[in-house]
């Protein structure tokens, strides 16, 4: 980011705030498929087709998304695939950090455990 003029870092931000939202997220995993229309999108997703389509309008504003009208329908494709990259370097860092919180939670977990109580032999009293 370095040297990049102020309007640039805008623009940044802006791609980083269409990535801010879980709803736009699901959408680009979706679209990552393949294309869908409006109506395709609102039923995996279960909201609503207003909804979707202000996502929809969002992500292509950014240049993320592309759109084709067809007939009455209107299909939304990935436009810039490097979206994906930075998402899996993303939700892999992620995945990273819960898996070593559930591997310290497991080792305080064993820590906390009372030791196991001396095996009694038999014949003996």
């Amino acid at each position: 980011m370095q040297g990049l003029p102020p309007e640039a870092l805008e623009q940044v931000a802006a791609y980083f705030q269409a990535l801010s939202e879980p709803t736009r997220l699901q959408l680009l995993n979706l679209l990552r498929a393949g294309e869908h229309n409006v109506g395709d999108l609102a039923q995996l997703t279960g909201y609503t087709a207003a909804n979707i389509s202000r996502h929809l309008a969002f992500l292509t504003h950014q240049g993320l998304l592309e759109r084709e009208a067809r007939g009455t329908s209107v299909y939304y494709r990935i436009a810039d695939p490097s979206v994906f990259d930075l998402c899996d370097l993303v939700c892999g860092n992620i995945v990273r950090q819960h898996e070593r919180t559930a591997q310290a939670g497991r080792m305080f977990a064993a820590s906390a455990q009372p030791p196991a109580a001396p095996a009694r032999r038999k014949g003996r009293r």
